[in-house]
């Protein structure tokens, strides 16, 4: 009966000083309560507990990577999309995540989808689009003031896909394509409004040295001759004709005296 006794007493020891050793990993903190009140936060490493008298909570202090999942809206424009976002938070108050709300996992989940489609409700497609940054910043800052009191810190908001309905697209497409061809037209009338001044200097200059338009000619012959074509195309300049029509004249007006 001894014997027993002593094991038993041995397994009893055994179980109370298993349930008063409590490890905690470097990435956690140990929130303890005592008879049912918040006694304080154990470090990492081998914590010591009173036995059926403390209970402690370990709680993950490393950032928390969440998928928001594809949420329907309808935005300010009246344009409805889908769309779907990332939030990467930690918790800084272990305290506060333990006694200040019943799970701090979901209840941010849940305020990160109500957030983005109410964030969404209140912005255009072009904003989503184009200042995609600009929404990302909104939403962190609106989910952490709302997270803050359960000791959560929101870091890093991310939009990551937007849905939008395939007649959206058609129609973007058809925008964009217009907006290119809006563009090419305005670059081929800069560069015949260029031309047309280049022009104009080049034959300011000629009127005023006739000696250019004949080395003009010159060139345009030596580029032509350089060409294998059996066709020669001869610029006769004005000035050379207007000789022939002084002459005939001349010759005309002597027959008849």
């Amino acid at each position: 009966m001894d014997w027993m006794i002593i094991v038993i007493v041995v397994v009893v020891l055994l179980i109370l000083l298993s349930s008063a050793i409590k490890i905690v990993y470097q990435y956690e903190a140990g929130v303890v309560f005592r008879l049912g009140r918040l006694v304080k936060t154990r470090a990492p490493g081998i914590r010591f507990i009173i036995p059926f008298i403390d209970k402690m909570r370990k709680i993950d202090t490393r950032t928390v990577t969440m998928d928001v999942p594809s949420q329907e809206a309808i935005t300010r424009d009246n344009v409805t999309l889908k769309v779907n976002a990332v939030v990467y938070f930690r918790v800084m108050h272990p305290e506060a995540a333990v006694v200040e709300v019943f799970d701090y996992k979901l209840a941010t989940y849940q305020i990160a989808q109500t957030t983005l489609r109410s964030v969404l409700g209140q912005s255009e497609l072009d904003e989503l689009l184009a200042h995609r940054e600009k929404l990302n910043l909104r939403l962190q800052q609106i989910i952490d003031e709302q997270t803050a009191p359960w000791g959560i810190k929101v870091s890093v908001v991310e939009i990551k896909d937007v849905e939008l309905p395939s007649t959206m697209q058609r129609a973007m497409a058809a925008q964009a394509e217009a907006e290119r061809e809006r563009r090419a037209k305005i670059v081929h009338a800069e560069g015949e409004f260029q031309a047309a001044q280049r022009l104009t200097e080049a034959a300011a200059i000629i009127a005023t040295q006739p000696a250019a338009l004949q080395l003009r000619y010159l060139q345009t012959l030596t580029q032509i001759a350089t060409e294998k074509t059996n066709t020669l195309v001869f610029p006769l300049p004005l000035e050379l004709l207007n000789a022939f029509v002084t002459n005939r004249r001349i010759e005309g007006g002597g027959s008849q005296t």
